[in-house]
């Protein structure tokens, strides 16, 4: 472990000598991921992108790419295209990445299951903000807003994301 990786802890996400309250998935960790399951994976990821609402933040690092209407992620373990980014019109199962609420004005991508998918080990691990402190997410690791906009301009493609 580096400095520059996240580390999950029990008492919150560790990143250069500062710990971040954060939240995890409903189903806690676990080494058996499935799609579903509301479980955040074990293991050390690499962070792989950076998505970000250019309508509500400024781009928070020179590699981020915005999110534009129509921006989906595929969920369809049936589907090629499962746990990629794909465009609206998509008739298969998915996540729209340009919500309503502010969850995914900023998101950190990680490599879980990508880019090449194993179909029904659970798709996208997003870095988000949370809903509110506690509030379990669907397998993800999400953060307080200002926490997560002043980790993003400190990451990069080296940064890892471990799940002990």
């Amino acid at each position: 472990m580096t400095a520059d990786d996240l580390v999950l802890t029990p008492r919150g996400l560790r990143f250069q000598g500062r710990t971040y309250p954060c939240t995890i998935g409903k189903g806690g960790c676990t080494g058996h991921k499935r799609e579903g399951d509301g479980a955040t994976p074990r293991g050390v990821h690499g962070i792989v992108g950076m998505l970000y609402r250019p309508d509500r933040i400024a781009r928070p690092a020179a590699w981020a790419k915005p999110i534009h209407p129509g921006d989906l992620w595929s969920d369809d373990p049936r589907h090629e295209e499962y746990n990629m980014m794909v465009r609206a019109p998509y008739p298969h199962s998915h996540e729209r990445l340009r919500r309503a609420d502010p969850l995914y004005d900023l998101v950190i991508l990680t490599d879980w299951n990508w880019p090449y998918a194993v179909k029904g080990r659970g798709s996208a691990i997003f870095l988000h903000q949370f809903r509110r402190p506690g509030y379990p997410t669907e397998g993800c690791i999400a953060l307080r807003r200002d926490h997560l906009l002043s980790l993003a301009p400190r990451i990069g493609y080296k940064t890892r994301l471990i799940v002990p």
